[in-house]
């Protein structure tokens, strides 16, 4: 028997059977699709085949210094006031700097991180002009002593660890190693302080269970597997541009050079991501940075990346707690496990971390940088029957996590002086109004950034800050270099991230308030933003075709400079 078309009525059987099998999941696939950042970060095969695209250029002058078609005047005032900064810069850090270049030949850490302080065709210009100097001798209270005397005001919080003041870590660290002394370094036993410095972690994240490793990037690997293990699922399930380490799982895309094929990066904040997690049986675990409550599905600012003012950051506390109560809705309504990656945030924003601070209880927490009293560390706490290794009816199914230098013994000492101190005044008074102290202090100065017409903000979560630039221009990032050379220490991302000890008392913050302002003034009056910058889409732009020209360049004479006979096709707007 045929239809009117002449298909039998077998194959439109077939045909019919074979459509309502695609049908979910073709459904699935839109709803994963809707779900994603509207970014490249959630799709880290295109992000991938796009950086490795982008031709490697580097500007001359006098093109350097108006790569946003500035005049002629506008260019020698910032080539005046480069030149200026750059001299008062060598001066200040002269022995610092010669003793960073003496040793960065061998250390390929430094190699990158001096690499990428600023958007890559100027890094050659601020290499030569500005050499890296990341040596320190000695630390006091809210500073940082380099090898030519300079006492600088720490902005770079250590990655973190530093929440409560070095003195604070030192003590922690001379105290708990005199506690283990006689045991030493001995591995594979553990000294008896463990067993406090479990049961303090009990009672502040909530959960029965405890393991000892020696990195946050560890502890976030070991969350993961056990998720899995006792799931017997495939997928994480992160969002866009959320940082737990650099392992592959967590890092799909540029950075990674193999494929994360078992990770989902969803849009943080969005409903499609909760329908995606109601509707699929194959999520082994939701992966949470609170931190990315200061910026949801953008990465970690920093200034390499700052070819214009696309830099946005705002935090709604009320909001981003409304999400993770939805999430944990979700993730208990399907079995999903939650967990709170607070390497960087636990202890910062409250005792109890982002579970207390947010309201909201995750699965499995880990913790990091500064829970050992400043001694490498990552902790894993959770529920119990997520944190069992083993199978008790399949003896030969395991999860294993094992590392030499797990419970290291003068790490636990110093662990145990951190939590101890946990209680203690100083600690409770560095806790006390903390949101409103920090919230009231940005607020301030972004008053006087604003009275004083200049192009800079800041956005605060607590103690942790961004800069974020309200109108567009090429040269924000120059901001990192005139705040070093007034005195304040940065880490590496320059004003993408300024993070605050919480021993900062009135007199200190009010200090790098007078530098921070001082230091934009001068930027300004240097010329770097001037205000005949079209828009944020005209830089773009721009950049594209800059692209384009180095990629003609390079095929047809091999240059990788740019001067300003190769850009004279690019137009005339910034």
């Amino acid at each position: 028997m045929t239809g009117p078309s002449g298909v039998g009525l077998g194959e439109t059987i077939v045909l019919v059977a074979a459509a309502s099998a695609a049908l979910p999941r073709l459904r699935r696939r839109i709803e994963l699709s809707l779900a994603k950042p509207r970014s490249l970060a959630g799709h880290a095969r295109i992000a991938s085949w796009i950086a490795a695209q982008v031709p490697f250029y580097e500007f001359r002058e006098p093109y350097c210094f108006q790569a946003d078609n500035a005049p002629a005047p506008v260019a020698a005032q910032r080539r005046a006031g480069f030149e200026r900064l750059a001299a008062r810069y060598a001066a200040r850090f002269a022995r610092t700097a010669a003793e960073t270049a003496r040793t960065a030949g061998a250390l390929p850490d430094w190699q990158l991180t001096s690499r990428y302080r600023v958007p890559f065709p100027f890094a050659g210009l601020i290499r030569n002009a500005f050499p890296a100097a990341v040596l320190a001798s000695a630390s006091q209270g809210c500073e940082l002593i380099d090898l030519d005397g300079n006492r600088l005001l720490d902005l770079t919080g250590s990655y973190g660890v530093n929440v409560f003041g070095y003195e604070h870590y030192k003590e922690c660290i001379a105290r708990g190693a005199a506690r283990v002394h006689e045991l030493g370094p001995v591995l594979g036993t553990y000294h008896p302080l463990i067993a406090d410095n479990v049961a303090r972690l009990q009672e502040i994240s909530g959960h029965g269970q405890v393991s000892f490793h020696m990195s946050g990037t560890e502890a976030v690997m070991q969350a993961v597997r056990l998720a899995r293990y006792h799931t017997r699922r495939r997928y994480l399930v992160r969002f866009g541009g959320a940082y737990h380490g650099w392992w592959g799982e967590v890092q799909p895309g540029p950075g990674n050079p193999v494929p994360a094929r078992d990770t989902l990066t969803l849009r943080e904040m969005h409903p499609a991501t909760l329908r995606v997690l109601r509707s699929r049986s194959d999520i082994a675990c939701v992966l949470v940075n609170p931190l990315q409550a200061l910026h949801p599905n953008a990465p970690a600012p920093a200034d390499s990346t700052l070819t214009g003012s696309v830099r946005r950051a705002h935090f709604d506390r009320a909001a981003y707690a409304e999400w993770l109560h939805a999430l944990r809705e979700v993730c208990t309504q399907r079995g999903i496990p939650l967990i709170f990656d607070e390497v960087f945030v636990g202890f910062r924003l409250a005792r109890g971390g982002a579970q207390e601070y947010f309201g909201v209880r995750a699965d499995l927490v880990t913790y990091g940088k500064t829970i050992a009293g400043g001694l490498p560390i990552g902790v894993v706490c959770g529920r119990a029957d997520l944190m069992r290794r083993f199978s008790a009816e399949r003896p030969a199914d395991l999860c294993l996590a094992r590392g030499t230098f797990n419970s290291h013994p003068y790490v636990m000492g110093a662990m145990n002086e951190f939590l101890r101190r946990l209680d203690s005044p100083f600690v409770a008074g560095c806790y006390r109004d903390l949101d409103r102290t920090w919230q009231t202090r940005a607020a301030a100065l972004n008053e006087r950034l604003k009275d004083a017409g200049l192009n800079a903000r800041v956005a605060a979560l607590s103690s942790i800050w961004t800069v974020w630039y309200p109108r567009p221009s090429r040269y924000n990032w120059m901001l990192q270099y005139y705040l070093r050379t007034a005195g304040l220490a940065l880490s590496w991302v320059g004003t993408g991230r300024l993070i605050f000890s919480l021993n900062y008392g009135e007199a200190e913050f009010a200090e790098v308030s007078d530098r921070f302002v001082a230091a934009a003034q001068q930027m300004q009056a240097d010329g770097w933003w001037w205000e005949g910058v079209a828009d944020e889409r005209a830089i773009k732009a721009r950049l594209l075709k800059e692209m384009l020209v180095a990629r003609l360049r390079r095929h047809s004479s091999g240059r990788s400079a740019l001067r300003a006979t190769d850009t004279a096709a690019l137009g005339d707007r910034a």
